[in-house]
């Protein structure tokens, strides 16, 4: 007869530490190994077995941590490097548009000054505006030294001295016209009386500068008679004189003369010859006034002298 099998012991629950602890186990294994393959100087598997070996072991390969303290010190500058990036980006973004307007402008600059020096801007006609008087032709042939040069190189000093062998010339200006263009725009001056000598007739202007000399005498000019020459003061009153009065009056001015700066005096032809006494180059307007008003009160057939040199007062002989 066959002996029955034994019983086997019955067991006791497991406790509820045994049971987190048995849970626990497998999870927490995966999560060393995946710290210590993270952490080089912490523990590791062994290649072969599987096991776990110390960290001490690991002194046996010095160049294995090294390298991976190194890729770990790369990665974290890299990661500085993109984090700054981000940060400056908006920096970097204005620098570059302000450095490249300022390298447009310098280029635009260089290459405007680069032009205007060249050949592309040189003088191939030049322009006379404002010659009445002048020989339009001799005052352009006297410039022609100017031709060739680049606008921003012609030479002013050259130009003033032709200009200068001008006497009508007062005042000139100068404007470069791109791309060829000079033009010399010129104010004559104003003849305004004659002087007589033994070399004829001079014709001046107020200033008392010497415009031309001829042997008759020229039409529409006054003879200014005044012993101190037309480089004095004298002259000069006079011919502030000629210039104030209105257009219609100077023309019928035969004779001016001056002994002085406040004695100025003119004749006319009207009514057989008359004598303004004017005075100084002062109080034009209301001497006119005066003036005007005499002329209609007393024709000149009437009288022979009409004295306006005091301010506001009519002396007539």
């Amino acid at each position: 007869m066959k002996r029955p099998t034994p019983i086997p012991p019955r067991q006791s629950p497991p406790t509820p530490d045994e049971d987190d602890s048995a849970s626990e186990q497998p999870e927490e294994a995966p999560v060393r190994e995946r710290l210590a393959s993270m952490l080089p100087f912490g523990r590791s598997k062994n290649a072969d077995e599987g096991e776990p070996v110390a960290a001490d072991e690991t002194e046996e390969r010095p160049e294995a941590g090294r390298l991976g303290m190194w890729r770990l010190a790369l990665r974290r500058r890299r990661a500085e490097r993109a984090e700054v990036r981000r940060f400056t980006a908006r920096s970097r973004r204005r620098k570059i548009t302000w450095w490249s307007s300022i390298g447009a402008v310098v280029l635009l600059a260089i290459g405007t000054i680069g032009a205007a020096y060249s050949p592309l801007f040189a003088v191939e006609r030049i322009e006379v505006v404002g010659a009445a008087s002048l020989d339009v032709a001799a005052v352009e042939e006297a410039l022609q030294g100017q031709k060739g040069r680049a606008l921003p190189q012609i030479d002013r000093d050259e130009i003033r001295a032709a200009l200068t062998s001008f006497p009508l010339v007062e005042t000139y200006a100068i404007e470069p016209r791109p791309p060829h263009d000079l033009v010399v725009r010129i104010e004559e001056r104003t003849p305004v009386a004659v002087i007589a000598s033994d070399a004829g007739f001079t014709t001046v202007d107020a200033a008392g500068v010497a415009l031309d000399t001829a042997e008759a005498r020229p039409d529409g000019l006054p003879i200014a008679e005044v012993e101190d020459g037309p480089h004095s003061e004298v002259f000069a009153e006079v011919g502030q004189v000629l210039r104030a009065l209105p257009a219609d009056l100077a023309q019928r001015v035969t004779t001016i003369r001056a002994t002085s700066p406040e004695d100025v005096s003119f004749d006319l032809p009207d009514g057989g010859g008359v004598t303004v006494i004017w005075g100084s180059a002062g109080d034009t307007a209301e001497k006119m006034e005066v003036l005007s008003a005499a002329f209609e009160a007393k024709p000149t057939d009437t009288v022979s002298t009409y004295d306006v040199s005091s301010s506001g007062v009519l002396v007539v002989q």
